[in-house]
């Protein structure tokens, strides 16, 4: 993918883009926890794998991601930006198709991927993520 041209403004604000413990991110892992549920934090549920997950049950072979409408392309609210266009639409496909695989590589391991949008309120993510755990106990 070829380098993006930016200005230093932009390049300042998007540093600051956090990766991990976002905002919906923590907000689930309190709920998860508020319901009963223990997990790790940012782990790879395959060691294989260069992948982490944002919240990971173990036992249960559980993986939650918590995806960024923007960075993920949400259906519902992604964007496409005007400015740089082509490197975006090309960084946001690519994302897809890692999250795909990802997804595709943890099922062949046993494993179970939920994805969780940004969007999405967190009392009703974490019930879903609890329903799944139950039901692979």
């Amino acid at each position: 993918m070829e380098r993006l041209a930016t200005t230093e403004a932009v390049r300042a604000r998007m540093s600051k883009q956090r990766s991990r413990d976002t905002e919906i991110e923590v907000a689930l892992r309190r709920e998860l926890h508020r319901l009963g549920l223990r997990y790790r934090v940012h782990r790879r549920p395959v060691r294989a794998v260069r992948r982490e997950a944002d919240v990971v049950f173990g036992p249960s072979k559980v993986a939650v991601f918590v995806d960024g409408c923007f960075w993920h392309g949400c259906p519902e609210h992604g964007t496409w930006p005007k400015r740089n266009g082509e490197f975006w639409r090309a960084k946001i496909e690519a994302n897809r198709t890692r999250d795909a695989n990802t997804d595709l590589v943890l099922a062949e391991a046993g494993w179970l991927s939920l994805r969780v949008w940004e969007h999405e309120p967190a009392e009703a993510a974490a019930v879903r993520v609890k329903d799944a755990v139950a039901s692979r106990r």
